[in-house]
């Protein structure tokens, strides 16, 4: 995740095919935690690049209201995870 934080890191994984590697992962793979790493860099690498200024993943400041929805996602989800494995 720390090389996709950056424009070039990410052109770098995109020009290795790293997509269609992680693709595949994600089709076959079991692990709730692996498959959701996969799935958020899949959608790093196939998104639309940010706009000037905000190249820098680890650099943009994200909102509190907006942080903390991502936290209760994650959260949510490994609670999912917590009870497929019960």
């Amino acid at each position: 995740e720390q090389l996709a934080a950056t424009k070039a890191g990410r052109a770098h994984l995109r020009s290795r095919g790293s997509y269609l590697v992680l693709r595949e992962l994600h089709a076959w793979e079991r692990d709730p935690e692996v498959l959701s790493t996969c799935h958020k860099l899949i959608q790093v690498l196939i998104g639309e690049e940010p706009a000037a200024g905000m190249e820098n993943l680890l650099e943009v400041t994200v909102p509190e209201e907006l942080e903390r929805r991502l936290r209760d996602a994650d959260r949510e989800e490994q609670e999912r995870w917590r009870r497929e494995r019960e």
